[in-house]
């Protein structure tokens, strides 16, 4: 199984959305508390090319973009072979 991170903040709707849909799918995954200012937000951007909104998900390393774009894949049918990677 992938090793999944979600950079997340406090209250983050669009976080609780991107986490629930791992649970949904049994897939363990890292939460990583990363509030604006604080130096994981700012390492998580880095590592996401820029991206400033969280929640920033890593699949195996690799910045798949937030809640939406993670959806989208899901959606498309392209998660499960990546998490199964």
């Amino acid at each position: 199984m992938a090793k999944v991170e979600i950079y997340t903040q406090p209250f983050c709707p669009y976080c609780a959305r991107a986490m629930a849909l791992f649970s949904r799918k049994g897939v363990a995954f890292e939460e990583i508390d990363a509030p604006r200012g604080s130096q994981a937000r700012k390492d998580a951007s880095e590592r996401a090319g820029g991206q400033t909104t969280v929640p920033m998900i890593f699949i195996d390393g690799q910045s798949i973009g937030g809640s939406d774009d993670l959806v989208a894949l899901d959606r498309a049918g392209k998660l499960d072979a990546l998490l199964a990677a």
